[in-house]
């Protein structure tokens, strides 16, 4: 297929990315979470090809969505360090791109020049304005621009290119929202590739709190509280805190994390629904991931 032909083959799939921000590997039943409950995204890994060998390019965000973006890794790209992040005392502090680059033949622009319509609906983090996602190949752009998390994730968020709703709405409900109106609007001419690229689980950590109320219950339950598993790593690597000691966390127990994650996964549902109503379940790929891991 050549670039910018706009000829694709009559049996393309649609695509749909589902890219979670900050989630863990452990973070889900499907890979060990028993904590956190996840049942439809559990279903789909079940009927899906399920990796456990894989690797982040970065530990950070806009260096990780750089390369899934480009298919480069970050310092081929020029971005090393989340975009307005400055690395003194804690990453390798080198000059890095504030934006990715116009030449960089990303993947929407590849799949739009071969017949696709292409959409963006969530976290962005690669710049804004003339290098947002519209300047990139996406035909739409919903909530995606130089945020790297939401102020808030309940109505009003004051995030750029995202229509408010009614005071109070969930964040992560409302891209799904955006996400599912696209899927049924959609003519069918063309195949679609959606990027749904939720902010959560991404701080700040707010959840819903009929969700939240459920998992304090749980964690009550088993003994449980936000402190549980805590334990002390290696030695901190940030200048001016050698002298401290890197908490990590070895038992899941925070109920307001837990209520994101199931939040988000209702919704995984919901979007996954919506294609099967539409009938386009079957011939649409999906692939399901974490930026960077928590």
């Amino acid at each position: 297929m050549e670039p910018g032909s706009g000829a694709r083959e009559a049996s393309a799939p649609n695509i749909v990315l589902i890219h979670i921000d900050d989630l863990g590997w452990t973070d889900l039943g499907c890979y060990g979470s028993s904590f956190y409950e996840t049942p439809r995204i559990d279903a789909l890994a079940k009927d899906s090809c399920q990796l456990f060998d894989a690797y982040a390019a970065s530990p950070v965000c806009s260096p990780s969505r750089a390369a899934l973006m480009t298919g480069r890794v970050p310092a081929r790209v020029g971005i090393t360090q989340w975009i307005g992040g400055n690395g003194v005392g804690k990453l390798l502090d080198v000059p890095y791109h504030h934006v990715l680059p116009l030449s960089e033949y990303a993947l929407p622009r590849a799949l739009r020049d071969g017949g696709y319509a292409t959409w963006h609906v969530g976290k962005w983090h690669l710049g804004a304005g003339a290098h947002g996602p519209l300047a990139h190949g996406f035909e739409v752009n919903i909530a995606g621009g130089h945020l790297g998390s939401p102020h808030t994730y309940f109505a009003p968020w004051g995030i750029e290119s995202l229509p408010e709703a009614e005071p109070g709405t969930y964040l992560t409900d409302a891209l799904t929202d955006h996400a599912i109106e696209l899927v049924r609007t959609h003519g069918g001419e063309r195949p679609f590739f959606l990027h749904m690229a939720h902010y959560a689980v991404h701080t700040p950590l707010e959840a819903p709190q009929a969700l939240v109320e459920k998992y304090e219950r749980k964690a009550d339950a088993l003994g449980l509280t936000s402190e549980s598993g805590l334990e002390e790593g290696e030695a901190h690597t940030m200048w001016g805190r050698r002298d401290e000691r890197i908490l990590r966390r070895t038992v899941q127990s925070h109920p307001t994390y837990a209520a994101m994650i199931e939040n988000l996964d209702t919704n995984v549902g919901r979007l996954l629904d919506a294609l099967e109503h539409e009938d386009l379940l079957e011939d649409t790929l999906i692939v399901f991931t974490s930026d960077n891991g928590g």
